[in-house]
């Protein structure tokens, strides 16, 4: 493999990496405060897409590319955030506070159900075709030497990188983040502290939903928008949160990363078929858990009796 042939592969994993780490921080963010993985995660992708869709169709209208195209994107993914944030918080606390004392399989299994009524709910209102996702720029490739990057590939680092440093900010600097760090520590005491655990546990949900919304607009733009787009994605970035310690947030970016970088890599280096890429992810995650169960940056729990 030729320096440039490298430097290709790794802009093109970093691309991907950097879509698996927004979707990944949402289950990261969810089993850090209620110690469940949240299965629906990848359909809230689903459905924040088809908003981001529809929104920029609306606002774009029959304007050729240029600076409105670009104010129209934008504004469709700001509201595209708000509307998964909402729908995120309405299932968390239809589908999931009332299962809070529940067995832990109930809130899983709620989960899994709530994934298979947005995904079908999505089919029947928009049938089972894909629908494009435009361009809202020019996106003819720049070359830099040998390597070729796509403005689409531009556009992912930065918003990517972006939504990581706010939400790391977010997390470490604010109040709501502190309390959101506490809920994570025990749930009880953060109580006794005087911290609105609902309020931190609902806006945690709207958080992982609005960056799940930016990463399916993002994907969309490659892949178009489908019912079902958020299945396979969903579950390669709850690999991603595995794998870099699910509950740890900087785990959760380094793991989407990570992962990003062994597809790609692997397709090229192995000669693994395409149409097998996907079986990659899964089988990092298998070696992640009988090596290391917790993650690369994950802790073990010791199990208090």
């Amino acid at each position: 493999m030729g320096i440039a042939e490298f430097f290709q592969h790794l802009m093109n994993g970093l691309t991907l990496g950097g879509i698996y780490a927004l979707i990944a921080l949402g289950y990261t963010m969810v089993y850090g405060i209620l110690k469940f993985i949240n299965f629906a995660h990848g359909d809230i992708l689903m459905a924040g897409a088809y908003v981001g869709l529809f929104v920029f169709d609306g606002l774009r209208g029959d304007a050729p590319l240029g600076t409105w195209t670009l104010i129209a994107f934008f504004l469709a993914m700001l509201i595209s955030m708000g509307f998964s944030a909402v729908l995120g918080m309405t299932i968390e606390r239809v589908a999931y506070k009332p299962l809070r004392g529940a067995n832990r399989l109930a809130p899983l299994l709620s989960a899994i159900g709530v994934s298979f009524i947005l995904s079908n709910s999505a089919a029947w209102a928009f049938g089972t075709h894909s629908r494009k996702f435009n361009y809202p720029f020019d996106n003819t490739p720049v070359h830099i030497g040998e390597v070729v990057i796509t403005p689409h590939q531009i556009l992912i680092l930065s918003v990517s990188l972006i939504m990581m440093i706010i939400l790391k900010l977010f997390v470490d600097k604010t109040r709501m983040g502190k309390a959101m760090r506490a809920t994570s520590l025990d749930q009880g005491t953060a109580m006794l502290m005087g911290i609105n655990v609902n309020r931190v546990i609902s806006m945690t949900f709207a958080i992982g939903s609005a960056l799940a919304a930016v990463g399916g607009i993002l994907i969309a733009l490659d892949f178009k928008v489908y019912a079902t787009m958020g299945t396979m994605t969903g579950l390669k970035a709850f690999v991603a949160a595995v794998v870099g310690g699910i509950g740890n947030i900087s785990g959760a970016m380094f793991g989407g990363i990570l992962l990003g970088l062994l597809e790609t890599f692997g397709v090229a280096i192995f000669g693994i078929p395409t149409g097998l890429k996907d079986t990659i992810a899964f089988g990092v995650l298998i070696l992640i858990l009988l090596i290391k169960p917790e993650g690369l940056f994950g802790k073990v729990e010791k199990e208090k009796v």
